[in-house]
């Protein structure tokens, strides 16, 4: 149990939470977007970062301050707080990241532990190795094990009140991620970074993030704090979330902004080709593109007037909107309907989503039995986890011995001891249950295959826990790939044929 992080909402895998940050002083509410903060290049004021964006924490790297000495010797004296001017919690990087770039660094565990301690970080993290996708399993097995040593040094560092991160590391073998996130959470360490994760988000590999992330969850307590390092761009944040991340952190604000990219909820966009600004944040409605292209920025000494800083607002602007629209979605229960229209944005991201819906069973264990509406909004959403969960509890429904399931209304007369409802992608259920969620849900008039298919696995479950109940199914015009899921011992009836659908 850690009583630093507290689970306040809960929709799919995603939450609301409070992060207890006690030598910040402060609690932080997740999700969270960290935003990196370069200590050599202060793209964004941090102060700024908090009073005009609302960001509750950020993040810097201890190793380049430790490593650089005019900087160093001002943070020690001064504090890390004082000197970025930043008066929430902040978290360090340790130098992995440098580490995985450039093959070696000249410090350790315990050396950059204790550092972080002393110019007053509120979260540090051990040199783990941030092994890269696609290795081969040797190399993955033996840097997880230097990992796992890194995590027994930061266990037996004298911290104080300081938090701890737990990276859990494995590349793209999600066995080793889940088994680094069992390990992880036997330690006393406080956040779970799932790490490493850079290369497959800057080639598009949502799905195998995905992957890697539910990898680390099931190994992980459900009460551990995760954070996905390296993400940032709001275009994933609703998938992240939906996954099962609550930190997140990125320069892609600068970093896009010093290339001239414009951040949005679908992509990212080159301001060099831009007419209009489709955001209504301050720098948006204060400038058009054609304005920050007529911006020297470089060598203008009025830094306020560079497109590069223009820019990165914007970037963050449009970032921390989506990260309260991601919380409002799971404050009303819709949050895999945001990410379902995110997918939308982009193929990847629709791998990604339906790599998630892999994992419904998963989904369906903290997702909440009761919620305001269910919309079928595409055929993903025959596969999310409230219709998993209609399904299995087919079984402890009541069914009597001739039973009728019909997508019409119940016929006038017949002989049948019940007639059920079957409504797709649901299935079947007793009519007394038509106004309970999810079973009210909006579906469109023009219903896809896989809505059928759905119902028809709900009649196939209803029939495998009653093999003695007679049913008989009155579809409306059902295709082949319905049908063929409809048990055989299940006689069936076209509607559309009887002239009775409706």
């Amino acid at each position: 149990m850690r009583d630093h992080f507290e689970i306040r909402d809960h929709d799919a895998a995603g939450r609301i939470g409070r992060l207890e940050v006690p030598r910040a002083g402060v609690t932080v509410e997740t999700p969270a977007l960290l935003p990196v903060v370069n200590p050599n290049v202060l793209t964004v004021d941090p102060s700024r970062l908090r009073e005009e964006f609302g960001a509750e924490m950020l993040i810097t790297n201890s190793y380049i301050i430790r490593s650089t000495d005019r900087i160093r010797d001002r943070v020690l004296a001064e504090g890390l707080h004082d000197f970025l001017g930043f008066d929430g919690a902040i978290m360090t990087d340790s130098g992995s990241f440098q580490l995985a770039e450039y093959g070696d660094i000249d410090v350790t565990t315990e050396e950059i532990i204790e550092f972080q301690r002393r110019i007053g970080s509120d979260v540090a993290t051990p040199v783990d190795v941030p092994t890269p996708p696609d290795v081969d399993r040797e190399r993955a097995e033996r840097e997880l094990a230097t990992t796992e040593r890194a995590l027994a040094d930061a266990e037996a560092a004298a911290t104080g009140e300081m938090l701890v991160n737990a990276p859990v590391q494995g590349s793209t073998f999600p066995d080793l991620r889940e088994a680094a996130g069992r390990h992880a959470t036997e330690t006393d360490l406080d956040v779970f970074p799932v790490g490493a994760m850079v290369p497959l988000l800057n080639s598009y590999r949502y799905a195998e993030v995905v992957e890697a992330v539910r990898a680390a969850k099931r190994g992980l307590d459900p009460d551990a704090p995760v954070h996905l390092f390296g993400a940032g761009h709001p275009m994933m944040l609703a998938l992240a979330v939906a996954a099962g991340c609550d930190l997140f952190d990125s320069a892609a604000y600068a970093l896009m902004a010093r290339d001239g990219r414009y951040l949005t909820v679908s992509g990212t966009e080159h301001l060099e080709e831009m007419a209009y600004f489709p955001c209504s944040c301050p720098v948006c409605a204060e400038h058009t593109p054609a304005e920050l292209r007529e911006m020297d920025g470089g060598g203008d000494a009025d830094a306020d007037a560079s497109a590069e800083r223009l820019l990165a607002e914007h970037n963050l602007h449009v970032t921390f909107e989506e990260l309260r629209r991601v919380k409002a979605a799971i404050r009303s229960g819709n949050l895999l309907e945001l990410v379902d229209r995110r997918a939308r944005g982009h193929p990847a991201m629709l791998d990604g989503y339906r790599a998630l819906l892999d994992h419904a069973d998963e989904l369906e264990r903290t997702d909440p039995v009761s919620k305001d509406a269910f919309f079928y909004t595409s055929h993903e959403s025959a596969r999310r986890p409230e219709i998993r969960r209609h399904r299995d509890r087919l079984a402890r429904l009541e069914v009597p011995d001739r039973l009728l399931l019909t997508e019409s209304n119940a016929p006038s007369t017949h002989d049948y001891d019940a007639v059920w409802r079957v409504k797709p992608p649901f299935g079947p259920f007793p009519r007394a249950l038509s106004e309970t969620y999810p079973l009210t849900a909006e579906v469109p008039e023009r219903l896809d295959e896989a809505a059928r298919v759905a119902a028809a696995e709900g009649v196939a479950a209803l029939a495998s826990a009653n093999p003695e109940t007679a049913i008989t199914l009155g579809h409306d015009g059902w295709p082949e790939a319905a049908l063929d899921a409809v048990p055989d011992r299940v006689e069936t009836e076209d509607l559309r044929t009887l002239g009775r659908s409706g």
